[in-house]
């Protein structure tokens, strides 16, 4: 027995217990990398687990191959009496003996290495989340100090552009109620000069008398400032949608049309009546027609932006975002997600905002780098800046016009007769050509900003119903 406790104590200092069947080493051998030891059919069992091998201790990498023998420790091993060993194996585990002593030495190794190895996975899982959770965080942090300075920039953006519509605002009426003050002078000065006046001369014109009416030509004078004041606002707006386009792209909610939507009613006229009369005088019989069309965001240049509820693009400075499409144009062009193949159909676009556009239809199947007018199955009117001249495009065959840029164009589509028409529209519908389509494919409404360096704007619009 004093052997026993012996060997036990000998065992505690010298470590002859192997970590994986926490038993005395059988053929012991060592991994070369952190020279830990184990038992050779524990360290092969715990391989045979396990895709990549690690040592079950300290998780160093090892090659099974390259396990060497610990022959020290074997040497050790061998100058313990085989009784004693046997006899401190027995008082460990009395149960067990001979082979029910070997096979549990494998499973006790094989479950304290899984315990270990469910112990450094669960380790690490958790510090994989502690990492997310860290890098998420900062995320959230980064988001929110973002978010707070584009508030602030556009707060003080607005804010300055609010100041200055006001202060044009009070500018301008105080340069009317000047004006009106100055008239109002002059028509007291006539009442109280044609007062002094004891006679008039009874030969006196009316002619004589309107002249020196200064009502009339101060209203003249104020309606001409006004019509200066009214358009430099119309400029502002423009510019200010440009402004916010440019820098707030994809960033500001929706806009409402500028027209608002209404449903088409139905008229008494059929289209039989509608095209024996080229020219019409009213809208309104082109109105039971309206098709609600919108532009087809896969179908618009990357330089060109949608808004107004895809009814309206602009030349953008910047790259949109759009989704990926295998038939994004590559020049400044877009077409509507509407297509039709029968009946009659009309719809209305302004081009006022822009120096050079072509409004027509085409095709599902034009090219991206095909350009309106210039196909066999596209047809288009055009206005181009530098030429100020408005022609007709088909076949890349070019009809002048020889009429004034139209501030809004309405197109009407006539698929049972296979024509289509354009029209300027003003007080009154005037138009402007007449193409005969032959193609039995569904055709689309088509759209091109002339350059992409300046900006410009078309915009889908309902028909007036006046």
């Amino acid at each position: 027995m004093a052997a026993v406790i012996e060997l036990e104590q000998l065992r505690r200092v010298l470590e002859l217990q192997c970590s994986c069947c926490l038993q005395l080493f059988a053929e012991p051998v060592r991994i070369t990398g952190c020279g830990h030891s184990f038992c050779r059919e524990c360290i092969r069992q715990y391989c045979d687990r396990w895709p990549r091998a690690a040592c079950p201790l300290c998780r160093t990498a090892f090659e099974p191959q390259h396990l060497r023998p610990n022959r020290e420790l074997a040497a050790v091993l061998s100058l313990i009496p085989r009784e004693l060993t046997e006899e401190l194996g027995a008082q460990e585990e009395p149960e067990l003996c001979g082979a029910a002593a070997c096979n549990d030495r494998s499973s006790a190794g094989r479950r304290a290495g899984e315990k270990e190895e469910e112990i450094w996975e669960s380790s690490k899982h958790q510090e994989i989340t502690a990492d997310t959770i860290h890098l998420l965080r900062k995320d959230l942090n980064k988001t929110k100090e973002y978010t707070s300075q584009i508030k602030s920039q556009i707060i003080k953006d607005f804010c300055c552009m609010k100041e200055y519509v006001e202060r044009q605002e009070r500018n301008t009426l105080m340069f009317i109620e000047q004006e009106q003050k100055a008239a109002q002078q002059k028509i007291e000065e006539t009442i109280h000069h044609l007062t002094d006046i004891k006679a008039q001369p009874s030969d006196l014109s009316e002619r004589q008398r309107y002249e020196g009416s200064p009502s009339t030509i101060n209203k003249i004078m104020l309606d001409e400032k006004l019509n200066v004041v009214k358009s430099a606002v119309e400029d502002l707006k423009r510019k200010l949608e440009t402004l916010l386009l440019e820098n707030y792209a994809q960033q500001l909610p929706p806009v409402q049309p500028p027209d608002s939507y209404q449903e088409p009613s139905v008229s008494s006229s059929s289209p039989e009546s509608a095209a024996g009369s080229p020219e019409p005088t009213i809208s309104s019989q082109f109105s039971q027609w309206a098709a609600d069309v919108t532009l087809d965001p896969t179908r618009v240049h990357k330089h060109l932006a949608l808004t107004a509820q895809n009814r309206r693009v602009m030349v953008s400075s910047q790259l949109t975002t759009y989704q990926p499409s295998p038939k994004r144009f590559c020049i400044s062009q877009v077409m509507c997600s509407q297509g039709f193949s029968t009946g009659c159909h009309y719809w209305e676009v302004i081009t006022k905002d822009s120096d050079g556009w072509a409004v027509g239809v085409a095709h599902e199947m034009i090219g991206k780098r095909d350009k309106l007018g210039r196909t066999e199955h596209s047809w288009c009117v055009e206005w181009l800046g530098p030429k100020k001249q408005l022609s007709a495009w088909h076949k890349n065959q070019e009809t002048l016009l020889h009429k004034d840029k139209p501030l809004k164009v309405g197109v009407f589509l006539e698929l049972q007769k296979k024509t289509v028409s354009f029209y300027s529209i003003a007080d009154k519908e005037m138009l402007l050509h007449t193409f005969e389509i032959s193609t039995s494919h569904p055709l689309y409404p088509a759209f091109w900003l002339y350059t992409l360096e300046r900006n410009g704007s078309l915009t889908i619009s309902q028909p007036n119903r006046r």
